[in-house]
């Protein structure tokens, strides 16, 4: 361990079928068990490798819970009959094609940290955890309403008076379940405690209104789960699976761009190119087609894989929750894995693709209504831009 209590030896771990990633409460032992230093870390002059030996075993029985959920959305609610006075579509084309039949739109005053701060205060109340028991804030988010990110305001909106660590984590659609595994490695690596993972998005800023491909799938919300520490025996991540591929990254984008200039020297008469244009994200660009393949062939490949890492089969499923982005992509995967369609949550029609928050949101919604009970198993998975897939079994409560 060095001085900032993290771990930094060189680490060899033996290899498997699969490159994916993940976990499980019997498999952890046995993680962390095929790790071996191949240098020793020495602090202050001083051997300190026996002592990283107990802090290691010390932390192998922790686990990790979800005890709490929330969740908001803008109050503008935008039809299809109402995308159909701006382009050309329909309501019966939209929802054959998508199962999408309303989405909600930031307008006003309302702001994606204001959206964000409610779901984590909703979920806070849930887990009767006060905002100074706080340890960490994960906020997953594409569309954060500073560059350097937006987690600190949210913390700050809390009155968290810690000072807890808080920052962004950028990976679109998937962002939620990669904050999900992040949060339980710090809480069985780092020792935390409480930790809130927020999925928020408002997608409707950065949607070509004009197109109708696109601009009638997304819509603006926040989702917030608290994750808590507990003992390995009450542990309620049971294994994960994350994977990504640049290669995709064509089929669905909002990329950089420089805005068009005469000029051939700078203002200040340099060489050409310097100082750089101005410059700005494109709207979302996406081909439908290639997403959907990509969806429907990677989610039930990603779950399947999760499950046999818990060491757990379809049947053990109560719940399928997928990231919300087009229902015949839920029901596709729903069918490939046998699950009923009254054992799949799903909330699309009424939020359309809420990106980052879709998971949290349908979650929060689902608890909330009785639907999903304590200690019932959920397999969910997130799949969007990047482009990035990854999946979680869970245990609610």
């Amino acid at each position: 361990m060095n001085s900032c209590g993290f771990y930094a030896p060189s680490m060899k771990i033996s290899s498997s079928p699969s490159s994916s990633i993940g976990v499980n409460r019997i498999g952890f032992d046995l993680f962390v068990k095929k790790i071996r230093c191949s240098s020793e870390v020495v602090h202050g002059g001083v051997d300190r490798v026996s002592n990283t030996k107990s802090h290691v075993q010390r932390l192998v029985g922790k686990g990790c819970k979800l005890v709490g959920c929330g969740s908001a959305a803008p109050s503008l609610q935008i039809s299809n009959d109402d995308l159909a006075k701006i382009v050309d579509t329909s309501d019966e084309w939209i929802a054959a094609r998508t199962g999408i039949r309303n989405r909600r739109v930031l307008t006003g005053n309302e702001s994606i940290t204001g959206l964000a701060t409610e779901a984590a205060r909703k979920a806070l109340e849930m887990a009767e955890v006060e905002p100074d028991d706080v340890d960490l804030i994960l906020l997953c988010t594409s569309t954060p309403e500073d560059l350097f990110g937006g987690a600190p305001q949210i913390q700050k909106a809390l009155g968290c008076k810690g000072n807890p660590l808080a920052f962004d984590i950028t990976a679109a659609c998937s962002g939620f379940i990669i904050g999900l595994v992040s949060a339980s490695c710090y809480i069985r690596g780092g020792g935390f405690k409480n930790i809130l993972v927020i999925g928020a998005d408002a997608l409707s800023r950065n949607v070509d209104w004009t197109d109708r491909g696109t601009c009638i799938l997304f819509g603006d919300a926040a989702g917030a789960v608290l994750v808590q520490a507990c003992d390995i025996e009450e542990d309620g991540l049971f294994s994960f699976d994350l994977h990504s591929d640049g290669d995709g990254n064509r089929h669905l984008n909002a990329a950089v761009q420089e805005k068009e200039t005469d000029h051939e020297l700078g203002t200040n008469g340099s060489a050409r190119g310097f100082p750089p244009n101005e410059s700005s994200y494109t709207c979302i660009k996406m081909n439908g087609t290639e997403v959907f393949r990509f969806a429907v062939g990677t989610v039930p490949q990603t779950i399947e894989a999760s499950l046999a890492k818990a060491g757990l089969t379809h049947s053990d499923i109560d719940w399928l929750l997928l990231h919300q982005a087009n229902q015949r992509i839920i029901d596709g995967v729903a069918t490939r894995l046998e699950v009923p369609k009254d054992r799949v949550i799903s909330n699309l029609a009424n939020y359309g693709n809420t990106s980052a928050a879709s998971i949290p949101l349908a979650l929060d919604e689902a608890v909330r209504s009785g639907k999903v009970k304590q200690g019932q198993t959920i397999a969910t998975a997130g799949f969007g831009a990047g482009l990035t897939w990854g999946s979680a079994i869970l245990r609610w409560g």
